[in-house]
């Protein structure tokens, strides 16, 4: 593909069994430069085409033949007399069969001076062939292509995770448009469509409720199996499935674009993204093929012409470690996990992008938490109301009035919690509104001046507080709590407490983080009270408090520059910052927002902490298995090389040891499937 003119560059994703073209250059020649492969040209928008079951594909059906020609000669090499041609016969159709696409691609790089697997295994053959050991020709064939569908099977096994969610959004949707209802591709549904879901269906494009009521399963894009309540203004994801209501939502993206389609976009580039240690094994396999063709070459000529020993006998030994030096198992060692461990997190509502970052995230020593919106719900909340007026709720319907006229983010929390008291505060009369800098509110209402604010505010009107009263403001804000309190020129006639509830998930969790060992930490720009409070309640190990964005920053820089690996954990937006700078930056709500699923190198799909211990755990057991692959790969290599020594080693240990390592690191991969939450 490099090789035609105008590419500019191609690049093959082993993960999504894809090659990109980049540049201009027409599809018939693309196309054509592909058909030694068999690849085919789709569309982008095109859904891939059901492919066979992988028993009935043609690689198959030419080995179940090979097998059975073989089977065939065997037998009548021991029914026939020993000089007999039809063996023979037999066996030669049995390699030609089983070992067409090998000599296809083997012969070609020959003819190239390119050195690989299926070049190793050519010559291994051909020689096999020479020297009249045809039994273990065909062997050596069958075994390769026991080999090579084992190796098909297993990343096909390990893409399903991938393949299933393209499968999971309609490609057909009941839509209105200019109030007539249609049934039309979800290629041709437009930004503004209103798009018709029934009890029972899958959602087919992002969208916003505009009518109707109901529970949407989410699992498909968050992980998450407990259903989220739909009302008009919310969300819908392409994808999720529509449980109980009907419900009419206004198409918001086109079918490109939605959550499920970057989803898969991200995915696929995160399986093409080469992990650290793919990087070390291609680099390693660079090396490593061509010195055992050296090892091979002087096995089988030093022996006869130095030691006069049996040309027949060694060259025959140079051809097993031919055979032994294919690296099948080496070369896919680490892509068959990574695609596998990536493909499994997709499932379960973890986007993670690229190998790189799954490494990274399995050698973590550390976790930073970012406080509000994190570890908390990110939503003030009144905790409690302390009155020194006998009508309470007069007093906070006073305070909701004052309150409404105000921009700050604590105000919405008072009001909020008139609403749910069912608090008519829109009959009082408001005059004179202002704000008082740094202290809080004061107005006019119903002819008196009120107060609303700090402790600081009353502190300045009254000349001090009573010590009753400080014990109790003081106690409050201990426990995290930002006090507002509301009074008039003499006396005070409301004590209110606000604060950011921790999430149900962030004590579970961060108890989980420190029970694997890493430790916790909670980044923010509270105060030192207010912080401890919640990071205790949370559980957090370590807790900075009184931090700017920057100070943040420069915080995960020191501890990135101590060469120490570390995970910031936040939403994406205000901790961007943070979460590039961090070893691995993991980031909340993927499926709400488009800044966490391109800010992050880990996202998590729904908007809590629980799939992060999954991650981590997934991580490390990818890592582990990476580190198994390598070592089982080339200790079985080794071990069977070093069976030329007293001679032991034939054409059919040779391959069954490289098949042997294949079925292993395969099986050994594939463990990363049954990971789970």
């Amino acid at each position: 593909m490099q090789r035609l003119d105008g590419v500019e560059d191609a690049r093959v994703n082993f993960g999504a069994a894809k090659i990109t073209v980049f540049g201009a250059v027409s599809k018939e020649k693309v196309e054509e430069a592909g058909a030694f492969e068999n690849l085919k040209l789709r569309e982008l928008s095109e859904r891939s085409s059901s492919r066979r079951p992988f028993w009935k594909q043609k690689q198959n059906i030419r080995l179940y033949l090979a097998a059975l020609l073989l089977l065939i000669s065997l037998a009548a090499s021991y029914t026939l007399p020993a000089d007999h041609v039809l063996p023979v016969f037999g066996y030669t159709a049995s390699i030609i069969i089983g070992g067409w696409t090998l000599f296809q691609k083997g012969f070609k790089n020959l003819v190239q001076a390119k050195f690989d697997m299926n070049t190793l295994m050519t010559i291994a053959v051909i020689g096999a062939a020479i020297i009249g050991e045809w039994i273990e020709g065909a062997v050596v064939v069958i075994l390769f292509a026991v080999s090579e569908a084992l190796e098909r099977y297993s990343m096909d096994k390990a893409r399903q995770s991938i393949s299933s969610l393209m499968d999971i959004a309609p490609d057909k949707a009941l839509i209105k448009r200019n109030n007539e209802e249609m049934t039309v591709p979800t290629a041709d549904i437009q930004i503004g469509d209103i798009l018709i879901i029934k009890p029972g269906e899958k959602v087919a494009m992002d969208g916003s409720v505009t009518k109707g009521d109901s529970s949407i399963n989410e699992a498909a894009i968050t992980g998450e199996s407990i259903p989220a309540a739909k009302t008009p203004g919310d969300e819908v994801y392409a994808g999720t499935l529509n449980e109980e209501g009907l419900l009419e939502a206004v198409v918001t993206k086109r079918v490109e674009d939605t959550t499920i389609a970057k989803i898969i976009h991200l995915v696929e580039e995160a399986q093409a993204e080469k992990a650290p240690s793919q990087a070390f094994v291609d680099q390693f396999a660079q090396y490593y093929t061509p010195f055992i063709i050296i090892i091979a070459f002087f096995t089988a000529m030093l022996p006869p012409l130095v030691m006069n020993a049996p040309w027949s006998e060694w060259v025959y030994l140079g051809l097993a470690v031919l055979v032994v030096g294919c690296p099948c198992a080496l070369v896919i060692s680490t892509p068959i996990a990574v695609v596998t461990a990536i493909g499994n997190a997709a499932k379960n509502g973890v986007l993670i992008k690229g190998g790189v970052h799954l490494e990274t995230a399995g050698a973590i020593s550390a976790a930073a938490f970012d406080k509000t919106g994190t570890l908390t719900e990110g939503v003030p909340v009144v905790t409690d109301i302390v009155s020194f007026n006998t009508n309470e709720k007069e007093m906070l319907s006073v305070l909701a009035a004052i309150e409404k006229g105000s921009q700050h983010p604590l105000a919405s929390s008072i009001i909020k919690k008139a609403d749910s008291l069912k608090i008519n505060y829109h009959l009082w009369e408001i005059d004179n509104f202002q704000s008082l800098t740094g202290l809080g509110l004061q107005a006019t209402v119903n002819g008196t001046i009120y107060y609303a604010g700090s402790p600081n505010l009353f502190k300045q009107l009254h000349g001090s507080l009573s010590r009753e009263t400080e014990e109790l403001i003081s106690a409050k804000e201990t426990e995290g709590n930002t006090v507002i309190l509301l009074g008039d020129t003499h006396e005070l006639q409301l004590i209110v407490s606000i604060s950011d509830q921790i999430r149900d998930t962030a004590k579970r969790t961060l108890t989980e983080l420190n029970n694997m060992g890493i430790k916790t930490i909670m980044l923010t720009g509270d105060n030192e009270r207010t912080a401890k409070s919640i990071g205790s309640k949370a559980g957090v190990t370590d807790i900075r408090a009184g931090l700017l964005p920057e100070s943040k920053l420069s915080y995960i820089k020191e501890y990135v520059n101590a060469d120490k690996k570390v995970a910031m954990i936040g939403d994406g937006v205000n901790d961007a910052p943070a979460l590039a700078a961090a070893s691995v930056g993991i980031a909340m709500g993927g499926a709400g927002t488009d800044t966490a699923l391109e800010t992050a190198d880990i996202a998590l799909m729904a908007d809590d902490l629980d799939k992060l211990p999954y991650t981590i755990k997934l991580s490390r057991k990818a890592l582990k298995i990476i580190k198994q692959n390598i070592t089982f790969s080339l200790a079985i290599k080794a071990a069977a090389l070093l069976l030329v020594i007293p001679g032991w080693l034939t054409l059919w240990i040779a391959i069954a040891a490289d098949m042997g390592a294949t079925l292993l690191v395969t099986l050994n991969s594939l463990r990363l499937l049954k990971t789970k939450k």
